[in-house]
C-alpha cells in the first residue's frame, strides 16, 4: 500500500458512521493494518473486536473513503503533516487516553513527544494580576527545555503563546477547527509566528469551521498531551475547568492560582484548590519541585533508577516508564509483550524496591 492509500484509510476513520474513537482504537488495534477495516467482512471485524455486527454494517466505509479523497487533497495541497495514532511522531502522552483522536494535522516545526510538556490556560478576560503570574512564570521556564500548550484563545491563552514567542520557548496552540483559518482571526499573526517554533495542531480537517461542540474536543487534547496543566484564571464555569477536569481524568498533574475571593475569574481555581483537584500553585520554583523538573529532583531520580542491579524484565518496564511517562497497565502489557502474572510480578518487584508507584486507573510511573 503507498503513502497517500494509508493516508486516506487513516482520515476516513473519522467518517464510518457510529464510530467514534474508542470504536475505531478497537478496529485499528484488532487489525494488522488499516486497511482490513475497510476491507475484511464485518462479521470477521465484529469476531476480532467484538463490536456488534449492527454497529459496524452502519459505517458506510465506502462512503467514508469519498468523504476523505476530498480532505487529503487538501491537506496535501496546504502542506500540512499528518500524525496517526499507532505513528512514532503521535503525542505518545495523548495515546495513553482511551478517548485521543485517531489523526491529528500540525502545521509548524514541533516536537510532539519532547520530555517536558505543560499546558497554560486561563479565562477570556485576564486580569492584570493573571497577566502578571503568566509573567513571571514563563520568565522562569524560558530556561528549563519545556514546551507550553494553549489553546489560542483570548485572554490567557493568546498572552501565554506570546510570552512564548517573546522568550523563544517551544509552544504549540490546539485550535477547534481546521489549519486553515484561526479563530479568533485577530491572532492569526501570532499563529503565523509561532510556526517557526512550535505550531498549530487539531484534530479538524482543514475548512471545519470553530463550532462550539468543537472546543471541549479541543480541551482534551490540551490535557492529553501535556504532563500537567495549570490554570491561571478561570470563571466558576470556564472552559479552564474543562481542561482540567479531562487533565485529572487523564491522571495529570493539575495546578491552580488563588485569586481574591471577590474577583469572578478567581472563582473557577479557587473552587479546584478547594476539592483537591488541584495543587495549590505558589509559583514556579514550587511547580517544577512537584513535577520532579528542578535539577535537584532530576538527581534524586536518576540516583533512584539503579539499572545496573535491574533485571533484564524490569529494564525494560522502568525504560517504558521513562520514555512515556505513566502509562496504562493494558498498553504495558502490550508494549512489553509479558503475560498477565509476569508482568504482575515484575511490577510488584519494581514498587517494593520503591523504583515505581501505581496511580488511579491502573497507571504506572516512575517513583518522583
Amino acid at each position: 500500500m503507498n503513502d497517500k492509500d494509508l493516508q486516506l484509510q487513516q482520515i476516513a476513520l473519522q467518517y464510518l458512521q457510529g464510530i467514534g474513537s474508542i470504536k475505531a482504537r478497537k478496529l485499528v488495534n484488532a487489525c494488522e493494518c488499516v486497511s482490513d477495516i475497510f476491507t475484511l467482512s464485518l462479521l470477521e471485524l465484529s469476531k476480532r473486536t467484538g463490536i456488534s455486527k449492527t454497529i459496524l454494517k452502519s459505517m458506510q466505509r465506502d462512503q467514508a473513503i469519498a468523504t476523505a479523497k476530498d480532505h487529503l487533497k487538501n491537506i496535501q495541497r496546504l502542506g500540512y503533516q499528518q500524525h496517526f495514532i499507532t505513528d512514532s511522531a503521535y503525542p505518545r502522552r495523548l495515546k495513553n487516553c482511551d478517548d485521543a483522536p485517531m489523526v491529528l494535522y500540525s502545521d509548524g516545526e514541533m516536537d510532539l513527544n519532547t520530555q517536558k510538556m505543560v499546558a497554560i490556560v486561563g479565562t477570556r478576560k485576564a486580569t492584570t494580576y493573571g497577566k502578571k503570574t503568566c509573567d513571571i512564570l514563563l520568565d522562569f521556564l524560558k530556561s528549563e527545555n519545556v514546551v507550553v500548550i494553549s489553546g489560542m484563545a483570548y485572554g490567557i491563552d493568546i498572552h501565554v503563546h506570546q510570552l512564548c514567542l517573546q522568550h523563544q520557548i517551544p509552544t504549540i496552540g490546539v485550535l477547534g477547527h481546521g489549519l486553515d483559518r484561526m479563530y479568533p482571526n485577530l491572532h492569526r499573526s501570532t499563529g503565523l509566528k509561532m510556526k517557526q517554533n512550535g505550531g498549530l495542531l487539531t484534530e479538524f480537517v482543514p475548512f471545519t469551521n470553530p463550532d462550539k461542540e468543537n472546543f471541549p474536543k479541543r480541551n482534551r487534547i490540551v490535557a492529553g498531551m501535556s504532563d500537567a496543566t495549570i490554570v491561571i484564571e478561570s470563571k466558576i464555569r470556564g472552559g479552564s475547568l474543562i481542561t482540567a477536569q479531562l487533565a485529572n481524568d487523564y491522571n495529570r498533574e493539575v495546578f491552580a492560582v488563588p485569586g481574591n475571593l471577590d474577583q469572578p475569574t478567581s472563582e473557577g481555581c479557587n473552587s479546584l484548590i478547594a476539592r483537591q483537584l488541584a495543587h495549590l500553585y505558589q509559583g514556579p520554583e514550587q511547580f517544577l519541585k512537584i513535577m520532579n523538573w528542578s535539577k535537584d529532583a532530576t538527581s534524586a531520580l536518576q540516583y533512584q533508577i539503579q539499572w545496573d542491579i535491574l533485571s533484564e524484565p524490569q529494564a525494560e518496564v522502568c525504560k517504558l516508564l521513562k520514555e512515556d511517562g505513566p502509562i496504562h497497565l493494558d498498553h504495558l502489557s502490550t508494549k512489553t509483550h509479558f503475560n498477565s502474572g509476569q508482568l504482575g510480578l515484575i511490577l510488584f518487584e519494581l514498587e517494593m524496591q520503591g523504583m515505581i508507584r501505581s496511580l488511579p486507573g491502573m497507571m504506572y510511573t516512575l517513583t518522583a
